[in-house]
């Protein structure tokens, strides 16, 4: 694995504060533009027909995140990306429960076609519904695959023509040609509603800062996953998911890039 610019988006998280351009998730909302804030990036929600083109165009990373798509919602998705595809940011998507419902899959596919995407975050049995795979899926749970995390990622990264990143037990990061894994996080970050999101939310907040989006992936990636099972380490007996969630977030405001560095199990 050659190396990853750790140090270098971290300083430039501090100092340069990109701002975010999220239409994202009704349910985790809240959460992706503090997990925006915690790592040191500024999050703007906006997600109106009216203003979705001019705010991409103030933005330095665009994430667009299908968890609570809506008709309208798809049209600001557009019009939002091809503004950042116009300006040159990244434009980071998160196939929400793709492969549950026709519509949501068709939208998938449809945006693919209007919007150059540049990298793809998603579990696993979204991402393979992405590339026209089946798989048993549960809402917007994973279900079983029949190939490996780390060959998907390298094959849908090919297909998609973008960075691919599959959150899972191992998380698996792949341009196509190299792929990264992270073996890092916890099972209770699967109990919190949002972790996906607000690692999407982290991703783009790197690759706002980058033109090294296989590097901004895999940091933003090990933030959460790092920050997961820290926050988990420091929980005292009787204490529960709510403190869980609030020890996450600590530990995402927390990180820099000597923690990462160190603790990070990367291959």
């Amino acid at each position: 694995m050659e190396q990853i610019n750790v140090s270098s988006i971290f300083k430039l998280l501090e100092t340069g504060k990109p701002l975010i351009h999220q239409i994202t998730n009704n349910v985790t909302i809240n959460d992706c533009a503090n997990a925006t804030l915690a790592i040191g990036a500024s999050p703007v929600m906006a997600t109106s027909l009216e203003e979705v083109e001019a705010m991409a165009g103030l933005a330095d990373g665009l994430v667009i995140n299908f968890g609570t798509i809506t008709s309208s919602m798809y049209e600001s998705m557009v019009r939002a990306g091809k503004a950042a595809n116009r300006k040159g940011i990244p434009v980071v998507f998160d196939p929400v429960g793709v492969g549950a419902t026709s519509f949501r899959t068709q939208r998938a596919m449809d945006f693919l076609k209007e919007v150059k995407v540049d990298i793809v975050r998603g579990n696993g049995t979204e991402v393979l519904a992405l590339i026209g795979g089946k798989a048993n899926t549960r809402g917007v749970d994973a279900g079983e695959l029949s190939l490996a995390s780390a060959d998907l990622a390298k094959l849908a990264a090919e297909k998609l023509n973008a960075i691919v990143v599959i959150s899972g037990k191992q998380d698996h990061i792949s341009d196509g040609t190299r792929v990264a894994e992270i073996d890092n996080g916890d099972i209770w970050l699967t109990s919190v509603t949002g972790t996906g999101c607000m690692t999407t939310a982290l991703i783009a907040s790197c690759a706002g800062v980058t033109k090294d989006y296989f590097s901004a992936a895999v940091v933003g990636m090990g933030v959460m996953s790092l920050a997961g099972e820290r926050a988990k380490g420091r929980m005292k007996e009787g204490e529960g998911i709510g403190t869980f969630k609030v020890k996450l977030m600590d530990e995402i405001f927390l990180m820099d890039d000597s923690v990462w560095e160190r603790e990070v199990q990367l291959r």
